[in-house]
């Protein structure tokens, strides 16, 4: 008689858990906008929601200890005209974000750390090269300012946001790109497209290195992100309109590693992947649960763990950085679940008994701290993220600004596309006309900033007047 041996792994008994109702946010208005993005990003300062606005797009963006019940008058960045599709926030800099739109634009901005009343409408750099909306933008993992933006127009461009620069165009795609993922150096990404192909593209050589037809016999769409053995794990629909994840080797497409079915249902499978633990969370638009998987080099590689389940479905979820996690209570990960008028934080946790820091659930992790600068990235150069400790908690690293020398943009761009408002003999200023008209601009931006201080004090002191505070 042969017995059944379990198989042993640390994670195998992690289970989900929702926030009480105080350590929620509510009163917010989720975007309702058809598009499959998570809606949600988050890091450890600030959880970003895409909401609905009048007027062209908008998101929320509260610091994470702002719970219960929204301000009415808490100040959205409203800087698109058309709505917003998809943000997220820089690894490198807590208080970095980057959002896609309608409006054919990217834009970069700067949350500060105290929001006053005041909307934020003023990015830092507006990205345009796009035809048609941008639906997908995603940070660099490891080169600092480099950012990737994906548009209806098929076309991939990757910035440098430090100069506002378009370094690298690729049109390889015939229809539209439902995601896109960066392998864990950046040295490459994949994407998936409505052409049914799965893809993996060397950029700073501009051409695809590796490509699979169909790796989900469905027409519906799929997802697919690298893990940090250089595999790719992709989620679609099997031909009868079942769900399925797949697990495949980009040197060898032929065959996958693992294809597993999951279950009937239409929402489209978001995958959120740990590279600590190996294990990745599977987030259907319209599911009210939250399945995960461990991924291993033993059959069957992908082992289904447990499922998180709850009574609403989820409009979008955000996934926590592990930076960003609770150490003292065994969270490995934590996860944002948005409802339509609210967003609920789920803890994953691995239960122990110990209340010792447990070396072996919190390796050193990816830090904040970019490996490469722009320049050594697009010469060649790759690294892997910069690893810390987890050991003594994380503490958010202060605001930092990001600057944008523009100049650099006017002077990499051709002469047949230069602005209206240059003239022909603008070339020639003498240098002491141009050192003076550079002062005149910085002190009138100086000026402009003591004012917007002054305003924002003398509002602050209003509403304490009005709210019988002061």
């Amino acid at each position: 008689m042969s017995r059944s041996i379990v198989r042993q792994s640390k994670f195998r008994h992690v289970f989900g858990q929702a926030g009480k109702t105080e350590q929620g946010y509510d009163d917010i208005r989720v975007s309702k906008v058809t598009w499959d993005s998570s809606f949600c990003a988050v890091n450890p300062k600030f959880l970003a929601v895409i909401v609905e606005s009048s007027g062209g797009g908008a998101f929320l963006v509260l610091p994470l200890s702002k719970m219960g019940r929204l301000d009415k008058n808490h100040p959205l960045v409203t800087g698109h005209t058309g709505p917003v599709l998809d943000i997220d926030w820089c690894p490198h800099n807590d208080n970095i974000l980057a959002s896609c739109s309608e409006d054919t634009t990217a834009m970069v901005w700067q949350i500060p750390d105290q929001m006053g009343t005041r909307p934020i409408s003023e990015p830092i750099v507006v990205l345009e090269g796009h035809s048609k909306r941008v639906g997908i933008v995603t940070w660099h993992p490891t080169a600092r300012n480099i950012l990737l933006t994906a548009g209806s127009d098929n076309l991939i461009i990757i910035w440098n946001v430090g100069t506002g620069e378009a370094l690298i165009s690729m049109d390889d795609h015939p229809d539209l790109i439902y995601n896109v993922s960066w392998n864990r150096n950046g040295s490459l990404f994949c994407t998936t497209c409505k052409d049914r192909r799965l893809r993996v593209c060397d950029p700073r050589k501009r051409e695809v290195v590796a490509e699979r037809m169909a790796p989900h016999d469905g027409i519906r769409p799929m997802r697919a992100i690298f893990t940090r053995d250089g595999n790719l794990f992709t989620t679609g629909f099997t031909r009868m309109s079942q769900r399925e994840l797949g697990l495949w080797d980009p040197t060898s497409f032929e065959e996958p590693i693992a294809l597993l079915e999951l279950d009937t249902s239409n929402g489209v499978l978001l995958p959120y992947y740990d590279p600590d633990t190996n294990m990745v969370y599977l987030c259907g638009k319209g599911d009210s649960s939250i399945r995960y998987f461990e991924i291993t080099e033993e059959p069957p590689y992908v082992h289904y763990l447990s499922t998180f389940s709850s009574k609403e479905p989820q409009r979008g979820m955000g996934f926590m950085p592990k930076r960003g996690v609770d150490v003292s209570k065994c969270e490995i990960a934590r996860l944002y679940k948005l409802h339509d008028k609210k967003c609920e934080p789920i803890a994953m946790t691995v239960p122990r008994k110990s209340d010792l820091f447990q070396d072996d659930l919190y390796p050193d992790t990816a830090g904040s701290d970019p490996a490469l600068e722009p320049e050594e990235w697009l010469e060649g150069r790759d690294e892997d993220p910069i690893l810390q400790s987890l050991r003594d908690g994380y503490v958010p690293p202060k605001s930092r600004e990001l600057k944008v020398a523009k100049k650099n943009v006017l002077d990499s761009r051709p002469t047949t596309r230069r602005s209206m408002s240059s003239c022909d003999g603008s070339a020639n200023l003498p240098p002491q006309l141009v050192e003076r008209l550079l002062e005149e601009v910085q002190n009138l931006k100086a000026t402009v900033l003591s004012q917007e201080k002054r305003i924002c004090d003398l509002e602050n002191k209003l509403s304490k007047y009005t709210n019988g505070t002061a």
